[in-house]
């Protein structure tokens, strides 16, 4: 290409970058977007800013936790697919894979299911106040008493696990709601590990590094935080669709 028609097209990219720059960030931001979705799977952006939950999550406890333990998972689970030994795996959904895993298959058990469960609690937290409608405070009350005896019951299951895990609220397969808790990144998706069958509505991650930068060793505090952004739209979607 010839010196000077190199600068006029130059000239014409830069009149076009000037006019529509926001196409052109458009076009590269759907380039990029592209070429992470060939990745079998990928760390799903937050739905708020990192700050958003603040006073009751803190910024530098989202960033640390979405950015670098989820992330880490994501990437764990991305090599762990890639091994020879799990090509069974590798066409499935993340939901398949957490239904068929055994308790051999470690690494697609542990990374597996820090992602679902990470991803699913990301997607439940709201920076706004948000609050259960009539009809699903009716059908908690129906199953646990009241309200307020939900609450203690699922802090009581999420105050008792020991070390690691997750506390639980779920629809069984018969449609009755439950408490429960499980160690570590285990959830109730994971059949071939005998737990039984059931949908998540809401879960809360009493692992160390969801809250000890702010309350240290005082998860009771950190729970009683939770609950302050919760998105509760969300759970009762789950809850219809289950």
């Amino acid at each position: 290409m010839e010196k000077r028609e190199f600068i006029k097209i130059a000239g014409l990219a830069g009149v076009a970058m000037l006019s529509n720059p926001t196409g052109i960030l458009a076009n590269s931001r759907k380039k990029q977007s592209l070429e992470r979705s060939q990745a079998p799977f990928t760390v799903p952006a937050l739905p708020y800013a990192t700050d958003a939950l603040e006073p009751h999550i803190d910024k530098l406890t989202m960033e640390i936790h979405h950015d670098k333990h989820h992330a880490a998972y994501v990437k764990n689970l991305n090599d762990a697919l890639a091994l020879p030994a799990n090509s069974a795996f590798a066409s499935l959904t993340l939901e398949q894979i957490l239904a068929k895993v055994a308790a051999k298959d470690a690494a697609l058990r542990n990374n597996g299911g820090g992602h679902y469960n990470h991803s699913f609690f990301w997607e439940q937290l709201s920076p706004h106040k948000t609050t259960p409608s009539d009809n699903f405070k009716a059908a908690i009350s129906k199953t646990f008493g009241s309200w307020e005896n939900f609450q203690t019951q699922f802090n009581d299951a999420a105050k008792k696990v020991f070390g690691s895990g997750w506390a639980w609220l779920t629809v069984n397969k018969q449609k009755e709601l439950e408490i429960s808790s499980t160690p570590n990144q285990d959830n109730h998706l994971m059949e071939g590990l005998g737990y039984k069958p059931a949908t998540p509505l809401l879960g809360l991650d009493v692992w160390e590094h969801a809250y000890y930068l702010k309350h240290q060793n005082r998860r009771p505090e950190y729970i009683d935080a939770f609950w302050n952004v919760v998105n509760w739209p969300v759970v009762e979607k789950r809850w219809k669709q289950a």
